[in-house]
């Protein structure tokens, strides 16, 4: 019986996961809950077979070099904007992400967040908890019932397509905008309009971001986009922090160009843009979306069968890059 394959998990995961790794690779967990640094991620990546790995670890050009045993790297994520993919495939190395596991608990973070911005649940909160709150009056923390509003998705992908179905109860017409299709799901089941960018964003009450990070969608929420908004629309982004230009939503949020914001993803994640903490109509959660036990252990499993099935020279089930296991692998330099 051969060696078994050392694996690199570079920030603690569920036990779900880490217990599968263990029973046929040799597996160090990083001891300590931060990111690696650099030089620490390419020195355990040295002589690792395999990876598991978060959005805050650059796997890329440099990462494979200092790699030269890696057989897959697997990412703890749904987002891979942190993978130069092309770069994986060129190679012959399989990478992957974790879809669906946490659709159900991001759209209810989603949601979550809209409802909290609408009826200021955070503000009234600190009221409550500081002790001066002077007992009932018809005019405090007057909010937006959200109910018949219209719901408008930006990316209507796995995630953002499970939150226009949560709308059902609130009876809101769905508009949606972006990816090369339309959503026949939202089609069917709500009669969704997908629109133009232009025309979705005067037309949502409620704007949800549910995109990838890509070069067309950075930024896409910035000074311009704002003013085609709604000054009584809430905008929330679950998905990633940079298609919003902080600073430009500060501004709108301050000039009453917009009525508020929940945000759980940040341009410059872990620290907030200038002026926003200081904010009364902004809720800000520390990128918590996929943070229920159903949906973390559901990553972890499939993170470690995703690297289980690499190391067996398989394909994942949840491959970024399938081609590479399709066919014989390019040679690597």
């Amino acid at each position: 019986m051969g060696e078994r394959p050392k694996v690199v998990v570079t920030r603690r995961i569920p036990e779900a996961g880490l217990a599968l790794l263990r029973r046929s690779c040799q597996v160090w967990v990083n001891p300590e809950d931060r990111p690696l640094t650099r030089e620490e991620l390419l020195a355990r990546a040295a002589d690792a077979d395999g990876a598991v790995g978060l959005l805050t670890d650059r796997i890329d050009a440099g990462f494979f070099d200092a790699a030269p045993r890696l057989r897959g790297y697997a990412n703890y994520a749904v987002g891979y904007d942190n993978i130069d993919v092309p770069e994986a495939t060129r190679r012959g190395l399989p990478v992957s992400n974790t879809p669906d596991v946490l659709t159900v608990a991001t759209a209810e973070l989603a949601w979550a967040l809209v409802l909290a911005v609408a009826r200021h649940v955070v503000p009234s909160d600190a009221v409550m908890r500081s002790g001066k709150w002077p007992g009932w009056g018809p005019l405090q923390f007057i909010g937006q019932e959200i109910t018949g509003k219209t719901l408008g998705i930006f990316g209507p992908g796995r995630i953002g397509t499970a939150m226009a179905r949560m709308s059902r109860g609130f009876s809101m017409p769905v508009v949606y905008t972006g990816g090369r299709r339309r959503n026949a799901a939202l089609d069917e089941e709500f009669g969704a309009q997908k629109l133009p960018f232009e025309e979705f964003l005067a037309t949502a009450d409620v704007v949800s971001i549910h995109a990838p990070l890509t070069p067309e969608t950075r930024h896409a929420f910035d000074a311009a986009a704002f003013a085609r908004m709604k000054p009584t629309a809430i905008l929330v982004n679950t998905g990633r922090g940079p298609i919003i230009d902080e600073a430009a939503l500060v501004a709108a949020l301050k000039e009453g160009r917009l009525a508020g914001a929940g945000l759980d993803v940040y341009e410059f994640e872990p620290r907030l843009a200038e002026g926003l903490a200081a904010l009364q109509n902004v809720v800000v959660t520390p990128h918590t979306g996929s943070a229920t036990q159903t949906a973390r252990d559901g990553m972890a499993v499939l993170a470690a069968r995703n690297l289980l099935a690499m190391l067996a020279g398989d394909t994942p089930p949840t491959c970024l890059n399938p081609e590479v296991l399709a066919a014989e692998a390019t040679p690597r330099p």
